[in-house]
């Protein structure tokens, strides 16, 4: 038996299959178009619309999700989801476009979930009277549904620039959509000043993104203006906090609108559980129905404003919110920045006017042609009744008019279904007298639809009337980047004691002194042994020198505490070491000063400054760090001047101070002779008087 097995080039299968699903995907379903909407909300608000929303009163929740489907052909729970984030009560928009009544969650809360539909209420918000104005006056194109049942617009005659108004996001195959909100009236006023001059400086009416969360926004110029010429970038966003002295805790009540109170709380806990964030005592969620509030409670004298730069650097506190201003213009995708947006929406708008004026001057001229008809039978009324009282059959009374007046069908039509009781001059003239009137308008609307100027005009009025209606105080306030002070990692290392361990082996050892009091056994590999001990602090700077004239820099909170039974840190893996390289000293930086001294084998002893080995960049490793001339006997650090005894072969000994030994200006430098040597005699050691007694 044989199968019969269908193949197909992989380029055939995506060319059929995926590219027709990845369009829909763009097209018709994640990224937004001019007047701000992706399809799923444009469907939801029309049929709220047509509803009668705009001016009645609220509805369940559940009838508008099954009205909607009648457009939208999804499941009720996502056409639903849809509405929440367009709700007042859900905080997503900065203008809302559905007055709701019930609970509709909260943007900042991913916990605090929305009640079923049948139990809230909507219609639509004021600010919807300008997405849909004129929307019967062919300002857009209609299609038909899914089913060819109903008409739907394309796109709403939003009056104002909607796409930057509102924020909006979407992921779709290959590429993504994530736009910003700004204040209702800086666009406004930016579409009126662009409208006016094409080059006007965009940053001096759009100060700075606003989102509904409202929080801080720190403002970095360069990020900005490359978000306004580009479409990309991203800028910062902290919550806003207030410090109650008497009880000691600290409210947070305005978060970044790209996080969420579960999240910020989640981070501060396991801060608190590894002890990284040590100052907070209790954190509690108390949002209500007065809103956001987070508190955190102290322990005494805490600094506050160090343990929120902490917050601010450790957690969603502050985050970011990245910019792609990706938009649907005549169906294809384009980021754009704010000048091609508002050049993009002006043409959009001029065609929505274009539209509504020709619809204007039809109906204008459809009137204007039946009150022609209508003079003409003021001269004789008689004639007229006589005409339609003689007309034996009811089919010959249009005929008979249009021969006896000289009026076309549609005129004729119209005269014919005047009532009888209007059938009197005072009528007529009354009627007639509109002509003039209509003839006025007529041209004036003529004039408007061939001057661009003209309907840019129409367009800044009617931005001007939207500004004044809808517009309100910025949400987020605006904070300079040179007022932000940002703490480096170091603000973030909790600073305790510790005794460092170096072992003949390459492994050092980090324990904090009161972990070295519990346990003071040590735990070492067999046939190691401890060869330096060092008392330092968790913040200050290693110096680790090799036997391979090497140089290593660590700071100590790099090196993880272990406890006296563990083995400790194995250099040669913290420092990239070569198999036989060894670390043989270990000294802090202690701010690069006091000296290094070297005792070579051939008696010659180099005293070189500490502060030689410092760097302005942050290099973790120096080359020739000492000289390799002769054999290094040993090295120690003094930080001022100390009485030193070199020793012998020949079990001789020098006694010298160090204040004798001139200072050497370069690292590799043998130094003084300071023993004058016998063929066979060499120096064997070196020793601190200190350290003899």
């Amino acid at each position: 038996m044989t199968n019969n097995v269908y193949r197909q080039k992989i380029t055939e299968t995506l060319e059929e299959n995926y590219m027709p699903y990845a369009m829909s995907v763009i097209v018709s379903r994640a990224i937004p178009e001019i007047d701000g909407l992706k399809p799923s909300h444009r469907k939801l608000l029309y049929t709220m619309y047509k509803m009668g929303l705009l001016k009645g009163n609220k509805t369940k929740s559940a009838n508008v999700v099954g009205q909607t489907m009648k457009l939208n052909p999804h499941g009720d729970m996502a056409i639903y989801a849809t509405l929440v984030r367009l709700t007042r009560g859900n905080e997503t928009l900065l203008h809302p476009f559905v007055d709701s009544k019930g609970n509709f969650g909260k943007k900042y809360s991913k916990d605090m979930s929305y009640a079923a539909p049948r139990y809230t209420e909507v219609k639509l918000d004021k600010i919807c009277d300008e997405l849909f104005k004129d929307i019967d006056k062919n300002t857009v194109e209609f299609i038909d549904n899914y089913d060819g049942t109903l008409k739907e617009p394309t796109l709403l005659p939003t009056t104002f620039p909607n796409i930057l108004v509102n924020a909006n996001q979407g992921i779709a195959v290959g590429m993504a959509n994530s736009m910003c909100s700004f204040n209702l009236k800086e666009v406004c006023d930016t579409a009126i000043n662009y409208i006016r001059n094409e080059n006007v400086d965009i940053a001096k009416y759009l100060k700075a993104p606003d989102l509904s969360s409202g929080g801080y926004l720190i403002y970095e110029k360069d990020q900005i203006n490359k978000i306004y010429e580009t479409g990309k970038g991203s800028f910062k966003l902290r919550a806003k906090y207030n410090y109650d002295k008497k009880n000691n805790c600290i409210e947070i009540y305005e978060i970044p609108y790209t996080t969420n109170i579960e999240t910020i709380i989640d981070k501060i806990v396991d801060l608190v559980k590894n002890n990284k964030i040590r100052e907070i005592a209790d954190i509690r969620d108390e949002t209500d129905l007065n809103g956001l509030k987070v508190t955190l409670d102290l322990k005494r004298n805490t600094n506050v404003d160090l343990l929120m730069k902490k917050l601010f650097k450790l957690t969603p506190l502050e985050d970011k919110f990245t910019c792609n201003f990706n938009i649907l213009i005549n169906g294809s995708p384009r980021v754009l920045g704010i000048k091609g947006i508002l050049k993009e929406w002006v043409t959009f708008r001029i065609n929505c006017i274009k539209g509504r004026l020709s619809y204007d001057i039809d109906k204008k001229s459809d009137k204007l042609h039946l009150l022609l008809g209508l003079k003409k039978i003021l001269l004789d009324i008689d004639k007229a009744i006589k005409i339609i009282k003689d007309t034996e059959e009811d089919k010959n009374v249009i005929p008979n008019l249009m021969k006896g007046f000289n009026i076309d069908n549609i005129q004729a039509e119209f005269i014919a279904e005047i009532k009888l009781r209007n059938l009197n001059k005072e009528y007529i003239i009354n009627q007639i007298e509109k002509i003039d009137n209509l003839k006025k308008e007529l041209k004036e609307l003529k004039d408007i639809i061939e001057d661009d100027k003209k309907i840019k005009n129409i367009i800044i009025n009617e931005l001007k009337e939207v500004s004044k209606k809808h517009g309100k105080p910025r949400r987020t306030e605006i904070i300079s980047e040179e007022h932000i002070e940002e703490i480096n990692e170091e603000h973030l290392i909790e600073n305790y004691n510790v005794k460092l361990f170096l072992t003949n082996e390459n492994y050092l050892k980090k324990i904090s002194l009161a972990s070295l009091r519990a346990y003071s056994d040590q735990k070492l590999k067999d046939d190691d042994f401890i060869i330096q001990e060092l008392e330092a602090n968790n913040k200050e700077e290693l110096l680790l020198f090799s036997n391979k004239r090497n140089l290593y820099k660590l700071k100590i909170y790099e090196i993880n505490d272990c406890k006296a039974s563990s083995l400790g840190e194995y250099l040669i893996n913290v420092l990239g070491l070569d198999k036989d390289e060894k670390i043989i000293y270990i000294v802090l930086s202690n701010n690069y000063e006091g000296y290094m001294i070297y005792c070579f084998e051939n008696g010659k002893i180099s005293k070189v400054e500490l502060s030689n080995y410092e760097t302005k960049t942050n290099r973790k490793k120096l080359v020739k760090a000492y000289s390799g001339k002769s054999k290094l006997v040993r090295m120690f650090y003094i930080k001022d001047d100390v009485d030193i005894t070199v020793f012998k072969n020949n079990k001789k000994a020098l006694f010298l101070n160090t204040k004798d030994i001139d200072i050497q200006s370069t690292k590799t430098s043998q130094g003084v002779e300071v023993l004058r040597l016998g063929k066979k005699s060499k120096i064997t050691d070196i020793k601190i008087v200190d350290e003899l007694n």
